[in-house]
C-alpha cells in the first residue's frame, strides 16, 4: 500500500482548494493518505481534511508559520516526510508550494514532476501526466525512487468529499528559521473578498483592447457578476495597468479555470500557454482574425465597449 503525504496550505484556518484537490488525487491513487498543515488553526482543520481522504493530519501551529518562512516550512515538512516514510509527496502548484517542493526534492535528491495534471501508481513507483512544450503536448513521466514529489496544477482535479473517518492528529515540532533571513512584513495585493487568480474557477482577463487602465472597470464588473477573479495580459502588466499578480501567461500564472473570458486579448502564444487548458474559453474581440479565436469555445466579434456593459447587466439581472 502506497504512503502518500500532501503538503497542504491553510487560508483563514481552512485547507485551500488546491490542498483539497491534492487530497482527492491522493485518495484516487489509493493508499495511506496523510497531510501536513502548518499555521494557526491547523489542528481544527483536520476534520475538513478527513472529509477528503486524509487519515492522519500532521499539524503545527507555531507562530513562525504566520508568514511564509521557507526554512521553517521545509524543515518541518522534511521531518514529517522522514517520519511517515512517504513514497509520494503531493504539493499544490502555488508560488509557495513550488518553492517548497523544489527545496525538499533537492534535500532528498528525489524526482520532481512540476504542474502535473494526474498521478497514478504503476507498480514500481508512480507515473505523472504533465503538459510540455508550452502546453502543446501532454507527457507521461515515470518517477522512480522514494520519496518522489509532484506539484499539482490547481483546478484540474475533481474534489471528492466522501471521507467519513475522523483523522488522527499528530503534532509536529516547528523547525527553526534561517537566521540569515529576516521577514520585514507581508503586504497583500488582493482587495478584501477578491478571489485568488490561481484558485479561481472563473477568470475574466483584459488586454490591450481596453485601451487604458481607466477602462479596466469593465472587466472588474464582469468578473464580479460571474463571481470570478480578474486577470490580465502581459501587455497590460508591462504598461502598469495591473500588477504582475494579475498576469496570465508563460511569464505570469498558468491557470486552468472552468471558465475563462478573454476581453480585448489578441491571443499571443505567451498568453495562450497560461490559459489554454481552461474548461471553457470565451473570447471577446473586435478582430475576427485574432489568434485567441482559434482556442476559444465561444467567440464574440464585437466592440467590447458596447458589448461588455450590456452583457454584464444581463448577467446581473
Amino acid at each position: 500500500m502506497s504512503k502518500i503525504l500532501v503538503l497542504g496550505e491553510l487560508r483563514d484556518g481552512q485547507p485551500t482548494r488546491p490542498t483539497l484537490e491534492c487530497l482527492s488525487l491522493a485518495a484516487k491513487i489509493g493508499g495511506e493518505v496523510g497531510v501536513v498543515l502548518l499555521g494557526q488553526g491547523a489542528a481544527a482543520a483536520a476534520a475538513e481534511a478527513g472529509k477528503h481522504g486524509a487519515t492522519t493530519v500532521w499539524a503545527a501551529e507555531d507562530a513562525v508559520f504566520a508568514n511564509w518562512d521557507l526554512a521553517a516550512n521545509a524543515g518541518t515538512c522534511e521531518a514529517a516526510i522522514r517520519s511517515t516514510a512517504a513514497e509520494l509527496v503531493l504539493v499544490p502548484a502555488s508560488t509557495h508550494g513550488k518553492e517548497l517542493a523544489a527545496t525538499l526534492a533537492a534535500r532528498f535528491s528525489a524526482a520532481l514532476a512540476s504542474e502535473v495534471l494526474d498521478v497514478t501508481a504503476n507498480g514500481s513507483g508512480f507515473s505523472a501526466t504533465r503538459p510540455m512544450y508550452a502546453g502543446k503536448v501532454r507527457a507521461t513521466v515515470n518517477l522512480s525512487g522514494s520519496p518522489v514529489f509532484a506539484t499539482v496544477r490547481p483546478n484540474v482535479v475533481e474534489i471528492k468529499n466522501d471521507g467519513t473517518a475522523t483523522p488522527k492528529v499528530e503534532t509536529l515540532t516547528a523547525a527553526a528559521s534561517d537566521s540569515r533571513v529576516q521577514s520585514l512584513g507581508t503586504e497583500s495585493k488582493a482587495a478584501a473578498g477578491q478571489v485568488d487568480l490561481s484558485e479561481a474557477r472563473v477568470v475574466v482577463a483584459g488586454g490591450r483592447g481596453l485601451k487604458g487602465p481607466e477602462n479596466f472597470g469593465l472587466v472588474d464588473k464582469l468578473a464580479e457578476a460571474l463571481g470570478g477573479a480578474v486577470g490580465a495580459s502581459r501587455m497590460v502588466v508591462d504598461a502598469g495597468w495591473k500588477g504582475h499578480a494579475f498576469q496570465v501567461g508563460q511569464t505570469g500564472k498558468v491557470i486552468s479555470p472552468e471558465l475563462y473570458v478573454a476581453v480585448g486579448i489578441s491571443g499571443a502564444i505567451q498568453h495562450l500557454v497560461g490559459m489554454q487548458n481552461s474548461g471553457c474559453i470565451v473570447a471577446i474581440n473586435n478582430n475576427p482574425d485574432a489568434p485567441i479565436f482559434k482556442v476559444a469555445d465561444y467567440g464574440v466579434v464585437a466592440d467590447l465597449f458596447e458589448f461588455l456593459p450590456k452583457f454584464t447587466a444581463e448577467l446581473k439581472n
